[in-house]
């Protein structure tokens, strides 16, 4: 409920938005958007067309600049990065936590970028650099070098002494990272420990030592999988040498799994998390002719295939009638098992080694399923056209083309990731193709051989 509540909300704020910038009425929107959290600013800019966030940004006060940049989607923030000057963008990157700064840099041309770097304090410029140096689909590109460390041998008394006088704790921190002379990570503390235990005893006392230390190279994949599994809040990441780096916190996790789920249902539809509901036409248009041009060329494909039986239509209507029932058959199925495939891909637990184990078992449902609506389809077309023959032609139609659904649903994920091709983006083309091709290849070649 508070989710639908959230997005009525939203859109009362759009509407009163739209409304007031259509009559260019600036104070009207300066009081509708500023009590605002930052996440529901973004979220208004990207429920506006791209012309109307101009009035939007202008009423903005700049001290929330980072934070509605920070919160946006990458689409949004890159339109609005391009129209800032280098010496704005450093004074944006300073007021945020590192790892967003980071993020909003990521966006930018590779010239911007050194501008904005130049244009930072040494200090800052050398954290930003740090985080740079690594690919920001990895756990090195999500980590916040804003770390608290601590030595093994002293006292939770001088822990807690340490904490006062610092006088500030960074966000999202429920551990103090432990490491030795050379910042090689030997363990964490619970912060709420200092609150139990005797001020006397020391860190190597209470301090886990079976934790988890991310590779700085690790996909963001892995790092999302790594929470989950193990219920983290937070976690260290490490170099090779296991010297600590940073520190990833659930929040970054969670963007990364909201990104992940967009980006899977955006693919498949060919599209990418750059395309903007609100961008110009032209825009829109040259992004997704692509992926049109692909599906034109396959339907032409099942379409060609469908001629080479015009003279067995031409004789069996009823072939035409049921021709689609056996293609969408074929393709609901194999939806089913590329679904599974991929998301096992995903998750880590589909690849070579167990490929074949997972082939055979769809193999079997595809088989079972094809006899069971094989039986159900030959019943119902054999007495709607009062030919048996025909239903019997219909229901072994069923059951080949499901036992191929099923085999390509398998196997076209990995054949496409062995050819570092995306299986989420191009596998829903190349099973529809498969599924379509047999189907109407099976069904119209048996009519021909044993209804004409």
């Amino acid at each position: 409920m508070s989710g639908s509540t959230e997005q009525q909300r939203l859109q009362v704020l759009v509407g009163n938005l739209s409304d007031a910038i259509e009559h260019e009425d600036g104070n009207r929107i300066k009081i509708l958007i500023q009590d605002l959290h930052p996440a529901q600013i973004a979220d208004a800019l990207e429920s506006l067309p791209s012309d109307q966030r101009d009035w939007i940004w202008e009423q903005l006060d700049p001290a929330v600049y980072p934070e509605v940049l920070s919160e946006a989607e990458d689409v949004v923030r890159a339109g609005r990065l391009e129209k800032m000057h280098p010496h704005e963008l450093a004074a944006v990157t300073r007021d945020l936590d590192l790892d967003d700064a980071a993020d909003i840099l990521q966006d930018l041309p590779e010239e911007r970028m050194d501008d904005v770097l130049e244009a930072l304090d040494t200090q800052n410029r050398a954290r930003l650099e740090s985080v740079l140096a690594f690919a920001e689909d990895t756990a090195g590109g999500l980590m916040n070098t804003d770390v608290l460390t601590i030595r093994a041998d002293v006292s939770m008394e001088v822990v807690s002494r340490f904490l006062r006088r610092r006088g500030e704790i960074p966000e999202g921190t429920n551990r103090l990272m432990v490491v030795d002379r050379d910042n090689r990570l030997v363990g964490l503390l619970r912060l709420a420990l200092l609150l139990i235990v005797d001020p006397d005893d020391l860190v190597e006392a209470h301090m886990e030592t079976d934790f988890i230390g991310i590779r700085a190279g690790a996909s963001e994949r892995e790092v999302a999988q790594l929470f989950e599994q193990r219920d983290l809040l937070t976690a260290p990441v490490i170099d090779d040498d296991g010297r600590l780096l940073g520190r990833i916190t659930i929040d970054d996790v969670v963007d990364v799994i909201r990104e992940h789920g967009e980006r899977s249902v955006m693919r498949t539809a060919g599209l990418s998390e750059e395309d903007d509901a609100f961008d110009r036409p032209a825009h829109s248009m040259q992004r997704r002719s692509p992926w049109l041009a692909v599906n034109l060329a396959t339907a032409l494909l099942a379409a060609w295939v469908i001629g080479l039986f015009e003279a067995t239509l031409q004789q069996v209507v009823a072939l035409a009638i049921l021709m689609p029932v056996v293609a969408s058959m074929g393709g609901i199925a194999g939806s089913q098992t590329l679904t599974i495939v991929i998301r096992g891909m995903a998750l880590g637990q589909v690849g070579v080694s167990n490929a074949r184990i997972l082939l055979a078992k769809e193999l079997w449902v595809g088989m079972l399923n094809g006899l069971l609506w094989a039986l159900v389809l030959a019943l119902v077309s054999g007495w709607w056209f009062d030919n048996r023959t025909l239903g019997l032609v219909a229901g072994a139609a069923i059951v080949i083309n499901l036992i191929a659904a099923a085999l390509a649903g398998a196997s076209i994920p990995l054949l496409l990731k062995r050819i570092h091709v995306d299986p989420a983006l191009a596998g829903g083309v190349v099973l529809t193709t498969v599924t379509d091709v047999v189907g109407f290849t099976t069904f119209l070649g048996l009519g021909t051989v044993f209804l004409l």
